[in-house]
């Protein structure tokens, strides 16, 4: 358990809250913010969905709750690799063949047959690290699983013709809520103390997460990815 979370919540002061006015607004209600992403949805009506709301509804009853902006439960996926968002038009986070004032449409389609040509790459299994404020942090259930999690992602990047800063840095996660307002640093040793309650609680339930196959999914703002392609 070595995500260091408390910095996230308790800031240097005078640091602006990150997304705040372009992801969801001060009332916590997401915005418009189109772009498209591959990941691994949360499988509907299994095990893993059912402690996912049990934990959401923990995570809300918890003080200072509504510091928090919560994402909505069909949401609920495994980022593999980081699309284009219309947010971050940038070189490293969009395709070298695909102009940057592209409507995310026409990125869209132009990725969607960049991958058309990607061959088939091995299923992984993904288990759960630790509940955090903002979700869950995963890794593969075994060293071959992250492995061939991460080969996913090279081979998404080979395709489609970018590779973040963060490519091989990056951590596997679920999102259920994003800081909406800093906490009090008095605050902190409770959440330190529900976090470890609620890693036990989440990983005795959830051995291994269900998760579907990863797709290439189309976003309007961070509470629904419905599919554009399966891969």
């Amino acid at each position: 358990m070595g995500y260091d979370w408390q910095t996230e919540l308790v800031p240097p002061e005078g640091t602006p809250v990150r997304y705040l006015g372009q992801r969801f607004d001060a009332e916590g209600r997401f915005l418009p913010e189109a772009g498209n992403t591959v990941v691994a949805q949360v499988v509907p009506g299994s095990p893993t969905e059912a402690a996912l709301i049990w934990l959401r509804g923990e995570m809300m009853a918890l003080p200072f709750a509504h510091h928090f902006a919560f994402t909505a439960i069909p949401s609920y996926h495994m980022t593999v690799f980081e699309g284009v968002i219309e947010t971050r038009r940038k070189a490293g986070h969009w395709p070298e063949s695909v102009p940057l004032d592209a409507s995310i449409d026409d990125a869209t389609a132009a990725m969607t047959g960049l991958l058309k040509g990607l061959e088939p790459l091995p299923d992984f299994a993904i288990r759960p690290v630790e509940v955090t404020p903002f979700g869950l942090t995963l890794e593969g259930a075994t060293g071959g699983d992250e492995a061939k999690a991460r080969a996913w992602r090279d081979r998404l990047s080979e395709a489609l013709g970018y590779r973040t800063p963060h490519h091989d840095s990056y951590t596997f996660h679920t999102t259920l809520a994003y800081v909406r307002a800093w906490l009090p640093a008095a605050a902190i040793p409770d959440y330190e103390a529900a976090m470890r309650r609620l890693s036990d609680g989440f990983l005795a339930r959830v051995p291994v997460m269900d998760l579907a196959r990863p797709a290439f999914c189309r976003f309007a703002d961070m509470n629904a990815f419905p599919p554009v392609a399966l891969l």
